[in-house]
């Protein structure tokens, strides 16, 4: 099983007429306001943290040079060799913001993460894995969502963790009021919807369901938001409403 062509095709027509510069996407907020907030909740989770660590949907890579800073191995892996060429661009140029001490240590590869034997090479590959995924869930076609959390559960084996932060329900009216605010969508917003990208689609209680199915334990969860690099007409930075998860094998 792979993603459906009009998923693979939407981002790969998205991260091509992506702009380079760091921020410069709806979501890439500086890791300061992403995954530096995450592993906060993540880390005293990690059962073995001296595993490699995937960031999986690692878009334009600019989180996983970040994380590359922290742990001795890690792998950015997305589905569009569009977004990959932004990261291995920005690795080679060493320009993201604040991430320095991550580059070079990053690896980047395209992955279709519900490719069974592309996701069961991977983990051949490494071994057992911890998996960081910001808001990729949400965006998925309904019928790869499952695929993809079982997809986690083979990268994680018997030792691996994932942490997993999804937009909230409540996100999807803030989004819709933006989209059809007097002035139209926030620049940054408007080629997510031009490229048929619907993010908040999932219920909350579906993603907890997700992890069960593909047999690993919610270990820890909570709310939290997800920060956006656009800004709302009174100035204050828009952040969006998200649920949290660490799952992995149970004890």
């Amino acid at each position: 099983m792979s993603v459906t062509n009009r998923y693979r095709d939407a981002w790969e027509g998205f991260w091509r007429e992506a702009p380079a510069a760091a921020g410069s996407v709806f979501w890439d907020a500086e890791p300061a306001r992403t995954s530096g907030m995450h592993l906060a909740l993540f880390e005293p989770h990690l059962a073995e943290p001296d595993l490699p660590l995937i960031d999986l949907g690692c878009g334009n890579g600019r989180q996983t040079h970040f994380l590359a800073g922290r742990f001795a191995r890690v792998i950015g892996a997305d589905l569009s060799a569009a977004a990959i060429a932004h990261a291995q661009q920005a690795k080679a140029d060493g320009a993201a913001d604040g991430t320095a001490d991550g580059f070079g240590r990053a690896a980047f590869r395209e992955l279709d993460a519900v490719d069974k034997s592309a996701v069961q090479e991977l983990h051949t590959e490494t071994g057992d894995a911890n998996v960081y995924m910001r808001g990729v869930l949400h965006q998925c076609e309904p019928a790869d969502r499952q695929p993809l959390a079982d997809s986690i559960a083979t990268l994680v084996g018997e030792r691996g963790r994932a942490f997993v932060i999804e937009l909230a329900e409540a996100a999807r009216p803030l989004l819709v009021g933006l989209a059809q605010g007097p002035a139209g969508p926030p620049a940054k917003l408007q080629p997510v919807f031009a490229h048929g990208i619907a993010p908040g689609e999932v219920p909350d209680e579906e993603v907890p369901r997700f992890f069960g199915e593909a047999g690993l334990a919610v270990l820890a969860s909570g709310a939290a938001t997800l920060a956006t690099t656009e800004y709302a007409p009174d100035g204050s930075r828009i952040e969006l409403p998200s649920n949290w998860l660490v799952v992995g094998r149970s004890d």
